[in-house]
């Protein structure tokens, strides 16, 4: 347990993955720029990753991943990786074993957990496998900060990965449970959007699935994030998994 805590508040080591995407480094000096590299759940999420960083002076994307035995043979071949961004599932495979073939092969690599699993046992055990930040997405993150706060010495955490681990991790030490009283119930229509979020499935797509508007879903997704205390579709999927309204895979 002590390990884990202190994963979380700062040790840091990361992998990488494969598929050198990188267009071009612009102007950024590879000599002085931050070398991430990315493994996405998707060619889509990916491009949007690099596009996004790739325009800061002093953060360069030089390759990414979409599938395991990408990131695997990243981690074999590239040795100039300062920053892994990284999903903790692709293509159904928990990454916690290859993020811990990375920082045990690039002891000086940062490794960002960058995803929609928030639940307790993806968190830990990414930490535990050495990642140094754990962001659960949504529509404000400012990834290349992160980065920033890797390389700095930092750990980017959202505050309810943190609040929720360190919760867990109070209760292990008592050997007790901690249940949640502090959220109102969901409702059999909110539970099923809830569901859907936890899928990744778009706000507009689970208003076609369910035959609603989008302004029923939104006023849904307002309301669920009320009752669960969370500001985002990550939030509260994890927060949702804590409290078991979602079903485990």
């Amino acid at each position: 347990m002590n390990d884990t805590l202190s994963a979380l508040t700062g040790l840091a080591q990361p992998p990488t993955v494969r598929r050198n995407t990188l267009d071009s480094p612009g102007e950024h000096d590879p000599k002085n720029a931050v070398r991430v590299y990315i493994a996405a759940e998707n060619l889509t999420e990916a491009r949007r990753m690099t596009a996004q960083l790739n325009t800061q002076p002093d953060i360069t994307v030089i390759g990414y991943a979409v599938t395991a035995s990408e990131f695997e043979t990243a981690l074999h071949l590239r040795r100039d990786i300062d920053v892994l961004i990284t999903d903790v599932v692709l293509e159904n495979r928990d990454m916690a074993d290859l993020i811990a073939q990375a920082t045990s092969r690039h002891p000086n690599l940062n490794v960002l957990c960058y995803t929609y699993h928030g639940d307790e046992a993806h968190v830990i055990r990414s930490i535990q496998s050495g990642a140094t930040g754990y962001i659960l997405r949504s529509t404000n993150e400012d990834l290349a900060n992160c980065v920033r706060l890797l390389q700095g010495g930092g750990s980017p955490v959202s505050p309810i990965v943190a609040r929720s681990v360190l919760r867990a991790l109070h209760s292990k030490s008592r050997g007790e449970p901690t249940p949640r009283t502090d959220t109102q119930q969901l409702s059999a229509r909110e539970t099923e959007i809830l569901q859907l979020l936890a899928k990744g499935i778009p706000f507009a797509e689970i208003g076609d699935i369910l035959s609603i508007s989008p302004h029923t879903v939104t006023a849904h997704i307002k309301k669920i994030y009320r009752k669960l205390q969370v500001h985002s579709r990550g939030e509260a999927v994890y927060e949702a998994q804590c409290l078991g309204l979602l079903p485990e895979h």
